[in-house]
Order: structure tokens, then C-alpha cells, then sequence
């Protein structure tokens, strides 16, 4: 059985990068009763994971709790890593004012059919924890400027350049 994190009070849920732009590696570390959990993901995940809490909080009165800036830094150093992100669910639970956060261990697909090894999956390792409405909404926030703070756009194109610059369809 893969390892399981459970957290209904969190100290800190963050986002950060290691390495230089066009080369960044993301975690996402879960921090409550003294443990801290990283784990490793896809830029688009945190992408897709703060815009989504964003639309979810739009339906929301405002937070009137805010994490401190420190406590959206990524903590380092990140090893160990837990496991790398696949699966992520989210909902909102109205009863405790939370909203609940799972993720789920990536699990390899099958070469030849496809599919995830049905006894990989139930060995996945999976984190779900709980974050108020200002935790929420301070990790969206600071995930847009992690994710944004990558290569540069190319003014003619829009797509991102390396320090070397790009072969930019738009100028051959």
C-alpha cells in the first residue's frame, strides 16, 4: 500500500521551482504537525489547479484569514520527494468552510493496453488535506506569478524563448 497523508489543519501549501527557466522542475509541498510532504509536478497542473480554485472562489464570500507571504516559499531542500503528482481532486466542502484537496500518485500506463497497472493504482501513494478559503485563494495567486516568472514570450510569436533565443515561426 502506497503512502497515504492525511491533514485537516494545514501550516502551509505552496508551489515552487528548482532550476532555471525552460528547465524547472515544480513541487507542491504540504506542511501540517510538523511533517512536510513535497511532491513533484507538471507546470500545467499548477496552472490548471489555481485557475480552477479561482472559479470555485468566485462563488465564495472573500477570505478573511491570509497565510503570510513566507508560507507560500517553497521550503528546501525539496528531497525527499513523496512521489510525483497524476491525479488531483478538489471540492468544497460547505459544512467545514474547507475546501479538500487529493492527490494522487502517477501511476505509469501499460505499454500494450493503455491502461494503469491495476495493482500500481492501489499502491499509489495519495495526500488529502484541507485549506481554508484564504489558503486557497493566496496559493492561486502566488502560483500565477511561480508559472509566470518562466522564459519570456517572444514578441512576435508568443512563444517562450530560451536565453538563446527561438526558432520563431513567424520570422522565417
Amino acid at each position: 500500500m502506497g503512502d497515504l497523508f492525511e491533514f485537516s489543519d494545514v501550516d502551509g501549501f505552496s508551489v515552487g521551482t528548482v532550476g532555471v527557466p525552460g528547465q524547472r522542475t515544480f513541487f507542491v509541498q504540504v506542511r501540517a504537525d510538523g511533517q512536510r510532504v513535497t511532491l513533484k509536478c507538471e507546470k500545467q497542473q499548477v496552472s490548471a489547479l489555481a485557475q480552477y480554485l479561482q472559479r470555485l472562489l468566485e462563488d465564495l464570500p472573500s477570505p478573511s484569514d491570509r497565510p503570510l507571504d513566507r508560507s507560500l516559499d517553497l521550503q528546501l531542500p525539496v528531497e525527499p520527494v513523496s512521489f510525483t503528482i497524476g491525479a488531483i481532486g478538489l471540492a468544497f466542502d460547505q459544512e467545514l468552510d474547507r475546501f479538500v484537496v487529493m492527490f494522487e500518485e502517477f501511476v505509469a500506463p501499460d505499454p500494450d493496453t493503455g491502461e494503469p497497472d491495476p495493482d500500481a493504482a492501489v499502491d499509489a501513494g495519495k495526500v488529502r488535506f484541507q485549506l481554508t478559503r484564504g489558503q486557497a485563494l493566496a496559493f492561486s495567486e502566488h502560483s500565477e506569478d511561480v508559472v509566470a516568472a518562466g522564459r519570456p514570450p517572444c514578441v512576435w510569436c508568443g512563444l517562450p524563448m530560451d536565453p538563446d533565443g527561438h526558432p520563431c515561426p513567424r520570422m522565417n
